[in-house]
């Protein structure tokens, strides 16, 4: 067995491996992890412990990404740079996985045949920054990674996940509204986005059960609970303007046990807002 420094064809037959499981897990079928080690070992001639800790790794790197990672590989931080390479490697070479909708999403399209026939439930829980709890250490690599993937802008770019972000929010709201007996405000609940386009500065019309409006703008995401987002600077302004109203509800871990939480305005007691481009306009 090899005990020297992996070479990029080790990295990427792992990554691929990786991604093979991925695929099975998302698919519902049986996932032999020892299996596949013992297969990857004969094939690179690497223990299996450290393809397990490489495919720890590459969890690590899905997860800071904003990706959907294996549920039985725990993340491990102080990854290398050739893995993330190889990591990029593979999702350069596979567009169409990225720009793919939520397994549940799909599933409930085609009748629930992956055992979805309503949306999962959605899990709140307090935003990071008002977990009272340091940042955890690995989030300086975290971040690095999430911008060279272009975490944020990935997210933002990929319509399917957006739109299945604002339906799981959607349909939350309305049921949140039932359950409490006021069903007259669940069925006034509007998607906005959808019947008046995306320039109100939010996605979901509801309402609080006493009545008050609920102005709510949805970021989804496949990674973890500090992912970043992208925010519009229209999306800025009306969250000042409504301030009693606005609400931003970040989706997270979308894939496979959707979690959540809310950041109220303003935004910069939660997050840094940091300027990522600007408008040109000729004098």
């Amino acid at each position: 067995m090899s005990d020297g420094p992996w070479s990029d064809n080790d990295n990427d037959l792992t990554v691929a491996d990786y991604f093979a499981m991925l695929e099975e897990e998302r698919a519902g079928r049986r996932l032999n992890k020892s299996e596949h080690r013992r297969e990857l070992c004969a094939r690179i001639g690497r223990p299996e412990t450290a393809i397990e800790y490489k495919h720890r790794n590459i969890s690590a790197i899905l997860q800071s990404a904003g990706e959907t990672r294996i549920a039985g590989y725990k993340p491990l931080f102080n990854y290398q740079r050739s893995l993330e390479d190889a990591v990029a490697r593979w999702l350069a070479l596979h567009p169409d996985w990225v720009e793919r909708p939520p397994v549940w999403d799909a599933a409930m399209r085609i009748g629930g045949t992956a055992g979805f026939a309503e949306f999962p439930t959605l899990l709140f829980r307090a935003a990071p920054t008002l977990t009272n709890q340091a940042q955890p250490k690995e989030a300086e690599q975290a971040e690095a990674t999430a911008r060279r993937f272009g975490a944020a802008e990935r997210d933002e770019r990929n319509r399917a996940l957006g739109r299945a972000g604002e339906e799981m929010a959607l349909e939350h709201e309305r049921a949140a509204l039932r359950t409490v007996g006021r069903d007259d405000l669940a069925r006034r609940v509007d998607w906005t986005s959808q019947t008046r386009g995306d320039g109100a500065g939010y996605d979901i019309e509801s309402f609080e059960q006493d009545g008050r409006p609920r102005l709510i703008e949805v970021k989804t995401t496949r990674g973890w609970n500090r992912t970043p987002f992208h925010i519009s600077r229209n999306e800025l302004r009306v969250s000042e303007a409504r301030r009693d109203a606005w609400v931003l509800m970040r989706l997270h871990d979308i894939d496979r046990k959707p979690g959540a939480f809310e950041l109220r305005p303003p935004l910069e007691n939660h997050v840094s807002l940091i300027a990522t481009s600007y408008r040109a306009e000729f004098g």
